[in-house]
């Protein structure tokens, strides 16, 4: 009895397989299937699902590649095809060979979102003496608008890019208009070479330059060839272009910096996309024909200002209609408002001209940076319209380095850097501003263990306290100061003061690094401003603040508006200490900085020569620092830095500089 049992659930389970595998393909399962073949965009498994007579309309190459350039073109991302599959319930009659279905799809373009609901149609077939379902294509899938002869269209809106201005509303970038130079082929007939050369000689082009642009495919007798972009204040060459009769100019609209020089560096330049540039921002909405910051903050906010290009997609009718299937508004950039004055910016450019190095200057108490300079500089104008090869080898031989930016840089600081010292000193009771040390000569050393090695000072002077070892610049007491504090301890108030930590600048500057304390050697040199410590000048005016602001050190800012930020790093006893004997630097008679005393504006401030060399013991290179700041009107605190000070004045020649600035305030 049991065996018959066994045999009868066998019959059974054999006539439900053989049902199963009998059982007919259905359509939605095979929809099913190419759905998500297309939205993993797998183009040539789509293929597959074709019906016969689509495949006799395009070939699969041709179907691959032109959806592929389609979604590439149109920066199709974010695909999702989505339909209703029908229930098992809802089998179709045995002898049906044709259905439809409702799809749905949604994508995301260069122009915006593109959604639509079509019908797919799917019709059985037979192939290999199997009967199956198939999709019955046409170009209407891809899009429901297009249809067979019609063709994808893509056009974009420029945005206007937005302008720079200062603190007072003074534009330091705007859009204007240049003249592009060009010449008319036909009209050069027997007289090409002769003109060329001029052309050469006044583009600043070669003969090569202007050939290749004449040959290019498209050119045409009759038609302009634009050859290079001029200034508009460039009257005479203008005039000695236009008299050449071959020789057309256009308004175009250009970026333009009218304080050339001055801002180069701050402000920056714009140019053409490169292909590498294109490549790392491709997915941020830009394009091969777009204009992107080179330099400064026309590169650091270039997003900002840019703005976001309008795009249309249309699709174009074989009779000239067209259907637009999406379209995002053009976004012109956005204005940029700095603290910048540049009126000082002016000033201290005009000082600096002539030397190779750096200026700052800042609102102590709000933070708001008021100047930033390099020198040499170069005209960015220039550059927007694009170097000659003499022009761009001559900037690169130059040795002073035009193109550096060198308030950004960090440099040595020598003595401009012992209220650093002395300020963590007093704030962990290692000194006390009575306190005196006591050394005789000008050289001096812990032991026997620094060898050869001596840590030296220019005045000779026994019973040192803070404040003549600041008014002296006394660089055996900052040694001893730090010696004093300890690597432990110098190394977290260093940090305090913001050593060591990235800077949040919309300008980006190179931090601020301690560098090796572990020799005790490295250690007392650090105290004085030499052995590896490095700043940029903004850092250091940011670590003057406190001695203006009770204590407080102030971050500074470069955009107009942005939040003041501040936090203790002394105390305001400290902060009077530190700032009296500044004063004393400039005021004392024996002071370093003396020749900076200026009746009724009582400066307080710090000099410093930093010695550039490779290793211990050696002479290098010397720049000069001065640092200041009016102690009754503390709204601006400035500094100055210029290279290869040694053996014409030392520090004493940016001490001169910053004088006639404040004097000009």
């Amino acid at each position: 009895m049991k065996k018959v049992k066994g045999l009868l659930v066998l019959a059974v389970l054999l006539v439900l397989v053989a049902a199963g595998c009998s059982k007919e393909p259905q359509p939605q399962d095979q929809l099913a299937a190419y759905i998500k073949a297309w939205d993993e965009q797998k183009f040539e498994q789509m293929y597959e699902y074709l019906t016969e007579s689509s495949k006799k309309v395009i070939s699969k190459e041709d179907f691959t590649t032109r959806y592929q350039k389609i979604y590439d073109d149109l920066q199709i991302t974010d695909l999702k095809i989505t339909f209703e599959k029908p229930t098992d319930e809802e089998e179709l009659p045995k002898d049906q060979d044709n259905v439809t279905y409702d799809f749905s799809a949604t994508m995301n373009s260069i122009a915006g979102p593109i959604e639509f609901t079509h019908r797919a149609k799917m019709k059985k077939e037979e192939r290999d003496k199997k009967n199956n379902w198939y999709v019955d294509w046409n170009t209407t899938y891809i899009f429901p608008e297009l249809k067979d002869g019609d063709k994808i269209g893509i056009s974009t809106v420029k945005p206007k890019r937005g302008q720079i201005f200062d603190r007072a509303l003074n534009t330091l970038a705007y859009n204007g208009l240049v003249y592009e130079v060009g010449v008319v082929p036909g009209k050069m007939e027997g007289q090409r070479e002769p003109v060329i050369q001029q052309l050469s000689s006044l583009l600043k082009m070669t003969p090569e330059q202007i050939n290749k642009a004449l040959n290019a495919s498209w050119v045409k007798p009759e038609l302009f060839v634009p050859l290079k972009k001029v200034s508009m204040d460039d009257e005479e060459r203008i005039a000695q272009l236009i008299a050449l009769e071959s020789v057309q100019t256009k308004k175009v609209e250009a970026r333009i910096y009218p304080f050339k020089e001055t801002a180069a560096h701050l402000i920056g330049y714009v140019g053409s996309i490169t292909a590498e540039e294109l490549e790392k921002v491709k997915d941020k909405g830009y394009t091969s024909t777009d204009i992107i910051g080179k330099r400064g903050l026309e590169e650091v906010l270039d997003e900002q200002l840019k703005g976001k290009n309008g795009v249309k997609i249309t699709i174009r009718k074989p009779d000239g209609s067209t259907e637009i299937l999406a379209e995002k508004a053009v976004e012109d950039g956005q204005d940029v408002k700095l603290t910048i004055d540049i009126e000082l910016q002016m000033k201290m450019y005009n000082e600096l001209v002539g030397e190779a190095g750096a200026g700052a200057a800042i609102n102590p108490v709000t933070g708001e940076t008021l100047a930033l300079v390099s020198s040499p500089s170069f005209d960015p104008n220039l550059a927007t319209l694009g170097f000659s090869s003499d022009e761009w080898k001559q900037l690169q031989d130059d040795p002073q380095k035009p193109m550096t930016a060198r308030f950004n840089k960090s440099y040595a600081l020598g003595s401009v850097f012992k209220p650093i010292t002395a300020s963590i000193g007093l704030k962990n009771n290692s000194i006390t501003p009575e306190q005196t040390m006591n050394v005789n000569g000008l050289k001096w050393q812990k032991g026997a263990s620094w060898g050869n090695y001596f840590v030296t000072r220019v005045h000779e002077a026994n019973s040192v306290n803070l404040e003549k070892a600041m008014v002296f610049s006394d660089n055996i007491y900052f040694a001893q100061t730090a010696l004093g504090i300890g690597k432990d301890q110098f190394t977290a108030g260093l940090k305090e003061f913001g050593f060591e930590e990235e800077f949040d600048y919309p300008f980006p500057l190179e931090k601020s690094t301690i560098g090796n304390l572990d020799k005790e050697i490295g250690l007392a040199d650090s105290g004085y401003g030499q052995g590896q410590i490095q700043m940029s000048i903004v850092h250091l005016l940011e670590t003057y603040t406190p001695f203006v602001n009770g204590g407080n050190m102030v971050k500074p800012t470069l955009l107009l508006d942005a939040e003041k930020v501040e936090k203790a790093v002394v105390s305001p006893e400290i902060a009077a200490t530190i700032s009296g004997t500044l004063r004393k630097v400039v005021g004392d008679a024996d002071g370093t900085a003396h020749s900076a005393e200026i009746a009724g504006t009582p400066l307080a401030g710090k000099t410093g020569t930093a010695e550039i060399k490779q290793k211990q013991g050696e002479k290098g290179a010397e720049n000069g620092w001065f640092i200041a700041y009016n102690t009754n009107a503390p709204d601006l605190m400035a500094a100055m830095m210029i290279e290869n000070v040694q053996g014409r004045g030392g520090s004493q020649i940016p001490v001169g500089k910053l004088k006639n600035i404040f004097m000009q305030k």
